[in-house]
């Protein structure tokens, strides 16, 4: 794979396996920008979020400028620039959900998580074990309000189911532990 001669990789370890993933990722498209999103997809599976070193490699990598891909990781809502807990828990915020109750939904999580649910953006638990946050649409309009448990998406969520998710995710954070 080619790279810009002006642009030099920034000091991030990635694994010589993933370079091969990312290469060959980029391989399937017509010019490297258009990989940008798949790129990022690999790089938050593997560390977990997208650090600004992280951002600086993808772009050193696909012959970009930074900001580039910055513009795509803080315009895409699936990308995260700082770890998150365990259970990434994704608030609908947006008018169909917001009337269906998402703000009570939010507040709900918050208190039951001890958290904040006037701060702005993502907040994590002190245990790291659960990250809440206010997401734009989720796509399920008319069974508002919904939410994301990771990658399970859950809609017409009330006060009482988000707390039967808050048990299961607790039981399987147990679960995980004792497998150790």
């Amino acid at each position: 794979m080619e790279h810009s001669p002006n642009h030099s990789a920034p000091a991030l370890e990635v694994p010589p396996a993933l370079a091969v993933e990312i290469d060959e990722l980029v391989s399937h498209y017509p010019q490297p920008r258009s990989a940008s999103v798949m790129v990022l997809h690999a790089l938050q599976d593997h560390f977990g979020f997208l650090s600004p070193e992280t951002i600086e490699w993808t772009a050193a990598r696909l012959g970009l400028q930074p900001i580039n891909i910055l513009e795509l990781v803080t315009f895409y809502p699936m990308f995260r620039q700082r770890p998150v807990g365990k259970f990434h828990l994704k608030v609908c915020r947006t008018l169909s959900c917001a009337l269906g109750g998402s703000h009570a939904l939010h507040r709900h999580l918050c208190e039951r998580l001890g958290l904040d649910a006037r701060a702005h953006g993502p907040q994590t638990t002190a245990d790291g074990r659960f990250t809440v946050e206010f997401v734009e649409c989720l796509a399920g309009c008319g069974t508002a309000p919904v939410m994301m448990c990771n990658d399970a998406c859950h809609e017409a969520v009330t006060p009482g189911r988000a707390d039967e998710l808050l048990a299961e995710c607790a039981r399987a954070g147990a679960r995980a532990a004792s497998a150790r």
